[in-house]
C-alpha cells in the first residue's frame, strides 16, 4: 500500500472517527488499560530523532493534557515506530527467552539495520486515540511483507498470530500512537486539537530497524541477540 492508498485510508479513518464523535460529546465509558506495564514483548522497529514540528506537537499535547489523568501520552524518550510487533507482552525484563529465539534472530538477520523512512506524517484519529502516521518509502512495505511471511513459516507463527488477533497482518498503518484516552472517545479538548491540525504535515522520520525486547512504551528497549541468552 503506497501513497494514494494510504492517503485514502488515513482520510477515511478520520472521517469515520469524526462521525463517531458527532454521536456524542461525552467521552463515554472507561476502558481497561491498553498494556501490561511490567511485562515485555518482542518487536521490530526503530527509534528516530524527532523533527522540530514533531517536538512542537509533543509539547502542545503535553500542555493541553497535563491536568487530565485519563490521558496516556507517549513519553518523548519512548518515541518509536514499530515495523512488525511480534508477540504479546509475555516476558519479564530479565527472563531467558525461549530456545527457539535463534530461529527468530535468523529470520530477522536480513532485515537488521535496514533504514526505513516514513514521510508525509500527519495526525490520524481513532475514537479514543491520536496517531502520527505516514507513508513509507520503498522498499519498506515489501520488506515488512517478506518478514511476516518468514515468521508465519517459523516456530514463532503462533505468537505472531496471537499478537495480531484483532488487527491485520501486517497492519496497514505506518504509525506511532501518540495518545490514548482512558475512555471510549476523546474529550472535546482533544477533538478540537485534532480538528485544528488534521491537515498539517509533520515531515518525516527515519531509522535503522532492530529486533528488541520492549516494555509497553519503548522506554525500556533491549536488543535481542544470541550472545547473552537473548538480551544484550
Amino acid at each position: 500500500m503506497q501513497m494514494p492508498e494510504l492517503d485514502h485510508l488515513y482520510s477515511s479513518t478520520n472521517q469515520k472517527t469524526r462521525a463517531i464523535w458527532r454521536e456524542s460529546i461525552d467521552p463515554g465509558n472507561p476502558i481497561q488499560a491498553y498494556y501490561a506495564p511490567q511485562k515485555f514483548a518482542l518487536a521490530t522497529g526503530f527509534q528516530p530523532q524527532m523533527s522540530g514540528p514533531i517536538k512542537v506537537l509533543f509539547s502542545e499535547l503535553q500542555s493541553l493534557t497535563r491536568n487530565d489523568r485519563q490521558v496516556y501520552l507517549q513519553p518523548v524518550s519512548g518515541f518509536h515506530f514499530t515495523f512488525v510487533p511480534l508477540t504479546l507482552p509475555l516476558y519479564e525484563e530479565n527472563e531467558p527467552l525461549p530456545a527457539k529465539i535463534d530461529r527468530l534472530i535468523g529470520a530477522w538477520s536480513p532485515f537488521e539495520g535496514r533504514t526505513v523512512t516514513i514521510r508525509d506524517l500527519r495526525l490520524v484519529a481513532l475514537p479514543g486515540q491520536l496517531l502520527l502516521a505516514g507513508v513509507p518509502e520503498k522498499p519498506a512495505a515489501a520488506l515488512r511483507q517478506a518478514f511476516c511471511e518468514q515468521i508465519l513459516n517459523s516456530p514463532w507463527k503462533d505468537e505472531l498470530l496471537l499478537r495480531h488477533a484483532k488487527t491485520p497482518l501486517p497492519a496497514p498503518f505506518w504509525h506511532t500512537t501518540l495518545l490514548r484516552y482512558g475512555a471510549e472517545r476523546l474529550p472535546a479538548s482533544l477533538r478540537a486539537f485534532f480538528l485544528e491540525r488534521e491537515s498539517q504535515r509533520y515531515g518525516e522520520v527515519a531509522g535503522k530497524l532492530k529486533l528488541v525486547r520492549i516494555n509497553y512504551n519503548w522506554t525500556r528497549c533491549y536488543p535481542v541477540t544470541l550472545a547473552v541468552g537473548g538480551v544484550d
